[in-house]
């Protein structure tokens, strides 16, 4: 899989087309010029998302009420346009000119991404563990995606219900009556989705165990809610029967208390909880290597592999580790990394794609166009 072009049109600051290289591009320039704007592009062009808002309006230029991104990617002989267009608090997006529902856009063009924001998988609250394993489960099976959609949906239901509850004083039997369809509903939905998180971390395991990059003692566990409350290998029967046990914990809650959306994964360093001792640079290096586990995951399931883009590298990873990256990353991913440091354009500029951003547009860059190999050590 190969970007092969990006356009952008009021997008932050961006405009024009620039033709990548099929291995390492390295965007460069000075602070606030825009490159990571061109990294949030194809990020967007790739999961209709940014990685740095979640009101993409904000990310029109001012005083414009469109904006668009498109781009073409390649995939042996095929070639697909995808286009990305905001307007207001709407989006639409497209292949070849049709739209597209969601579901069928997504793995068009897949990305991972290592940005600060990132970091909180690693650092931050189980709900950006919770996404890391989404985004690496719908990268193998877009079709979850509204798996987790329908879970939402029937969650918002039942919390409704439990809310109306508390404020009307209703009783615990007529609140069961009202909630068991929605329950029902919860657990078989909840089943799949918990069976597909936890397949995801075992495949994520076996590529860590296999020594994968600098490797370093790094566990990974998917902890449900239900840990300790009997056996998981039965998770719709515990499930469902906890549900009935805890309904009155939930009324006086008003929310749901039991179910994949309040699940983590816990990483380990040398059996040591990573988010409470692990060091900045120790964080680094495990968000480092969960993305790198999950490129190998999806190549292992697509046989291909999905693009690889990193902000700001020199702030994020010392030389020596951005060189070994590099190194690992040669032949394999398309990258896109961004920097402001001229040292890390003359050490791979031999055989990167180098582009010059000077206020959003491309100064200077030509593609090289050297074959990505899809063999995986």
């Amino acid at each position: 899989m190969i970007l092969e072009s990006i356009e952008a049109h009021h997008f932050r600051n961006l405009s024009g087309t620039i033709l990548w290289g099929s291995g390492l591009n390295i965007i460069f320039g000075n602070n606030g010029q825009g490159k990571t704007n061109w990294l949030e592009g194809i990020y967007i062009l790739s999961r209709t998302k940014s990685f740095r808002t979640q009101r993409l309006q904000e990310s029109i230029t001012f005083g414009h009420e469109m904006a668009f991104v498109r781009g073409n990617v390649s995939s042996g002989e095929l070639l697909r346009d995808l286009q990305v267009t905001l307007q207001g608090n709407s989006k639409s997006i497209s292949v070849n000119s049709q739209k597209e529902p969601l579901v069928r856009y997504l793995g068009q063009l897949q990305v991972f991404a290592f940005t600060s924001d990132e970091l909180e998988v690693v650092r931050g609250m189980p709900e950006a563990r919770r996404r890391f394993i989404d985004r690496g489960v719908a990268s193998l099976r877009p079709t979850y995606i509204q798996t987790l959609s329908s879970y939402k949906r029937v969650l918002k239901q039942k919390n409704r219900i439990l809310q109306d509850s508390v404020e009307t004083g209703m009783g615990l039997a007529e609140t069961r009556d009202l909630v068991a369809p929605w329950n029902e509903q919860l657990v078989n939905l909840a089943h799949q989705i918990h069976q597909s998180r936890t397949d995801y971390i075992e495949r994520i395991n076996e590529v860590i165990e296999r020594g994968l990059f600098e490797r370093r003692e790094i566990q990974i566990r998917y902890v449900s809610s239900l840990d300790g409350k009997g056996d998981l290998h039965d998770y719709k029967s515990l499930l469902d029967h906890r549900l009935h046990l805890r309904l009155e914990a939930e009324l006086a809650a008003g929310r749901a208390l039991l179910g994949p959306h309040r699940d983590d994964l816990e990483i380990l360093l040398e059996g040591h909880e990573m988010r409470v001792y692990g060091s900045a640079g120790q964080q680094r290096s495990a968000l480092l290597l969960l993305d790198l586990a999950a490129i190998s995951v999806y190549n292992s399931w697509h046989d291909d592999y999905p693009l690889f883009l990193i902000d700001d590298v020199d702030a994020e990873l010392d030389e020596k580790r951005i060189n070994s990256l590099l190194e690992y990353l040669d032949g394999r991913t398309q990258t896109f990394i961004t920097t402001s440091k001229r040292s890390h354009v003359q050490t791979f500029i031999s055989r990167a794609s180098v582009y010059e951003i000077e206020d959003g547009k491309v100064t200077s860059g030509e593609p090289k166009r050297d074959p990505v190999s899809t063999a995986i050590a």
